[in-house]
């Protein structure tokens, strides 16, 4: 499989917005915040800009006209081309398909927890399980906010993807956490 000339996933984001319509890159931006999809995509007004070039480079898509509203700037308004959507199918695909290793700093930091002694380890563990519980409790209300409101479940679908991921990561971190506490998960002397 030939490498992809775009891999930024906040390129994907904005392939799937253009699906709907064609925009701009400030209302791509806003309109991803709204739907809580910064949660997803790192969102910044430098990379988003540097991304809405680069898929133009590529020809993925194209502007279609310059609008102007009020006072502000103009602004470029873009859509798919043919071969973005094509490009974006198959990459989406490729994604759901196929997993790949994304070597995450919590999993690089649990490898070396030891390194923390006991109590310590069990503080750590016990707060971003509070973290968790917090991110948990806000992806539920924003799905009782869309969802539950009537909106489609798979415009949703990866806050419930994340909501379930967090959840995991939550009752792993307590038992864990609780093991340390009671010894039964047993700490080498020298750590």
């Amino acid at each position: 499989m030939a490498a992809r000339k775009i891999r930024n996933t906040l390129a994907l984001a904005l392939l799937g917005l253009l699906l709907e319509r064609p925009m701009h890159p400030y209302e791509m931006a806003s309109t991803l915040r709204e739907r809580n999809k910064d949660t997803s995509f790192k969102i910044n007004p430098g990379s988003l800009y540097d991304t809405v070039e680069s898929l133009a480079k590529h020809r993925w898509i194209e502007p279609v006209e310059t609008v102007r509203e009020g006072n502000r700037p103009e602004r470029t308004v873009y859509a798919h081309t043919e071969l973005g959507r094509q490009e974006f199918v198959a990459w989406l695909d490729e994604l759901v398909r196929v997993p790949v290793d994304e070597y995450p700093k919590f999993v690089a930091a649990v490898a070396y927890l030891g390194a923390l002694g006991p109590e310590r380890a069990a503080d750590a563990l016990e707060e971003r399980a509070r973290h968790l519980a917090e991110r948990v409790e806000g992806a539920e209300t924003a799905l009782a906010d869309t969802v539950g409101q009537g909106a489609p479940r798979l415009f949703m679908i990866e806050v419930e993807y994340v909501k379930h991921a967090w959840q995991a990561e939550l009752h792993w971190a307590r038992h864990t956490a609780a093991e340390i506490r009671s010894g039964s998960l047993p700490w080498p002397e020298h750590s």
